[in-house]
């Protein structure tokens, strides 16, 4: 973050602006590349995100509307990009962020991973995907008469349901409902349509290419030119991130357009600060309509978009030109964001609706207070002349406070959940196998920050507490003496704001490194303050010692971020997860034939493969609850109902077992067809220390024909 002085005035960066005068043509030309390339790139993943959500609606996802959607959404992502002004890179500047972006694409892309089972989100995305790709529609409708008749979805313990699918409709009118927004499944369902699971995996590497770029070029704006390829190469060496964007998680669609909105956000209080109040606007129209239409991408957005809220009533209270265009368009494009969501994903907010509340309540806390300062500062409200002598020494002096209470969390406390929570009986089960305490109410939350310290290291965190402090006395200071807000405050509220709130409250089951994707916003933000630091070490350490020491200074403080962050993800550097998932997947699918209906009859096979089988397979699956499991008696009587069902409509009933042969035998089949039988590599799932290796996971599926179809 820029430690500018507070008397500093920013340098002009409105088109045309006298100051850009010196400047060369291809420094122009850079920053307006780089520029339409991040806020472009970030308002067209929205864009078409909600498009999307509407077609789905409508069932037109068909390739050929998705691609005039693209060319539709494309071209109004990049007029707003054009509304923003540009700020000229040095043409050396450009060139690296290019070749970092490129290098952090090639790198990810050739060792991406292939989580094809629904095991965890990345899995369950992209069944998502596969399933829209091919049934144009959410929520998934299921014909009846496909899995034997309305009869069959009657039977106690029978369902279309699947962890991260829910059943819903009637028995007569059955549908699936994927749990998360649409956003990510709707870009990764068109990668699907161009290039198979190929370019489904591809397509995270390609946005960590421009969130890569999206980071540098917001380091570019916050600390200066020849610091932002130093910003885009330290996040490209975090782990966490590399591991998001291996997979089809949300991260990778997500993450470009908080960057995109961060760099409108930037600009438009840049031009304010120096009097351009029409680009000032625009800048903040396209920050809004990126920052809320993401929650179509990712509902955790909601925190930014209530800490985007702040910023938004603090440029209110001084009247700053871009306020109210702020907070009507983030306002209104989270409503339709929500909204949207809310009719693709409504299973999905019900069950997350713990986790929603404290948001709403801090969303309606920072609504109520600033609309409080806002009429208060209309009305002829001042801070006092005490408080305006404390106020920025407070600031900072709480933010260190802070910091300090959130490292010492694990000294004092031990967070914990409700032991009946479905993650209790998760954690337990991990505890137990790697010799912990066995206390699987515990989330690990307190632990957070050490999660963070295994990639960037201490030292680099201990950095972005005192530049926290510090811009929050600089903040405050220029809050007290009248000045208008400086162009960083924006980036540094939404970043350090959710990097707080993120560790605090992770809320993800805590098995690494599945549960560093909770960083992914706070991890960058640190880079971006230890960034800061080292520029202004650089920048004090010229004017005091020679040129030798300036640099050797300047070369220790970004070395304290970069080494521990590369030696941390070193061994993680050719890691191909899940690898030889996709041919397994396919070698199940060419033993299934037209006709077949495929019931999962045990708890893996009921976990991992019905969606499988529904979408990547095209063929109707069912599956069995874990109380219909254990009553053999009830789960017997029910395999022959649903085989009689099948029969009479001239197909045949597939018993899907992934745990053991055993559970067919107790079904009276003689013997079982080996569906697959694979071994892959997995990531660990580890709870108080950092994964270095993947430990391995077989894929095993029995198939079982009941009946005159066993002897196939």
């Amino acid at each position: 973050m820029s430690l500018r002085a507070p008397g500093t005035r920013a340098p002009a960066v409105a088109a045309g602006d006298p100051g850009d005068l010196p400047l060369l043509r291809g420094e122009a030309l850079g920053g307006r590349v780089v520029t339409r390339l991040v806020v472009a790139g970030g308002a067209w993943l929205v864009l078409l995100s909600l498009l999307a959500a509407v077609l789905a609606l409508l069932g037109w996802w068909l390739p050929w509307v998705a691609a005039v959607a693209a060319v539709v959404t494309l071209v109004g992502a990049w007029r707003l990009a054009s509304w923003l002004p540009v700020r000229p890179l040095p043409v050396w500047s450009t060139a690296l962020l290019l070749l970092v972006a490129v290098g952090g694409t090639v790198w990810t892309g050739l060792t991406h991973s292939e989580q094809v089972l629904p095991r965890r989100d990345s899995g369950s995305y992209l069944q998502s995907a596969v399933q829209l790709a091919s049934g144009h529609a959410r929520p998934i409708e299921v014909p009846a008469r496909a899995v034997g008749g309305p009869a069959v979805l009657e039977i106690p313990g029978v369902t279309l349901a699947s962890p991260a699918f829910y059943s819903v409709g009637t028995a007569q009118e059955p549908a699936v409902q994927p749990q998360f927004p649409i956003g990510p499944s709707a870009w990764y369902s068109m990668a699907w349509w161009v290039g198979g699971s190929s370019g489904v995996f591809w397509l995270p590497a390609v946005l960590f290419g421009l969130t890569l770029l999206g980071v540098g070029l917001l380091g570019s704006l916050l600390v200066g030119p020849r610091w932002g390829p130093l910003a885009a190469m330290a996040t490209g060496l975090l782990f966490p991130l590399v591991h998001v964007a291996r997979s089809t998680y949300s991260e990778p669609v997500a993450l470009p357009t908080l960057a995109a909105a961060l760099v409108a956000l930037t600009l438009a209080a840049r031009c304010s600060v120096v009097g351009d109040e029409v680009a000032a606007r625009r800048s903040a129209v396209v920050a809004g309509v990126v920052l809320g239409g993401s929650i179509a991408i990712r509902v955790d957005a909601l925190r930014e978009v209530v800490l985007v809220l702040v910023v938004a009533a603090l440029a209110a209270v001084q009247r700053q030109a871009f306020a109210r265009a702020l907070t009507v368009s983030v306002v209104a494009s989270s409503a339709v964001g929500f909204g949207l969501t809310w009719l693709t994903s409504s299973s999905y907010l019900r069950s997350i609706g713990g986790s929603l509340l404290p948001l709403v309540a801090l969303l309606v806390a920072v609504v109520v207070v600033g609309a409080v300062l806002v009429v208060g500062s209309r009305r002829g409200w001042s801070l006092g002349v005490l408080v305006s002598a404390w106020l920025p020494r407070v600031l900072a002096g709480l933010f260190v406070v802070v910091g300090v209470v959130l490292a010492s969390r694990p000294l004092w406390q031990t967070v914990r959940q409700s032991a009946a929570d479905p993650g209790s009986r998760v954690v337990a089960g991990l505890q137990a196998r790697q010799g912990l305490p066995v206390d699987g109410g515990r989330t690990y939350a307190e632990q957070s920050l050490v999660w963070m310290s295994w990639w960037v290291g201490p030292v680099a965190l201990v950095l972005a507490l005192v530049a926290v402090a510090v811009l929050a006395h600089r903040a405050g200071s220029r809050w007290v003496e009248g000045k208008p807000l400086a162009p960083w405050v924006g980036a540094a509220v939404v970043g350090v704001g959710s990097t707080l709130l993120t560790v605090y409250r992770p809320g993800i089951t805590p098995d690494h490194p599945w549960a560093d994707r909770r960083l992914v916003i706070a991890l960058p933000t640190v880079v971006l303050l230890v960034v800061g630091c080292a520029a202004v070490v650089s920048r004090w350490s010229t004017r005091r010692w020679p040129y030798a020491v300036n640099v050797a200074v300047s070369a220790g403080v970004a070395a304290s971020l970069l080494v521990p962050s590369a030696l941390a993800s070193w061994p993680h550097r050719a890691e191909r997860v899940e690898l030889g998932e996709v041919a397994a997947v396919d070698a199940l699918c060419e033993q299934l034939q037209p006709g077949d209906v495929a019931l999962m009859v045990d708890s893996r096979a009921a976990n991992e493969w019905p969606q499988v089988i529904r979408g990547w397979c095209g063929m109707p699956a069912l599956s069995t609850t874990r109380a219909l499991q254990q009553d053999p008696a009830r789960l017997t009587a029910a395999v022959d109902q649903i085989g009689r069902a099948v029969a009479a409509r001239g197909g045949r009933l597939v018993l899907v077992a992934a745990d053991r042969t055993e559970t067919l035998s107790a079904l009276g089949l003689e013997r079982a067809v080996v569906g697959v039988d694979a071994r892959v590599l997995e990531d660990p799932r580890l709870l108080e220390r950092r994964p270095d290796s993947l430990v391995e996971l077989p894929v095993q599926v029995w198939l079982g024909y009941p009946g005159s179809a066993q002897t196939r």
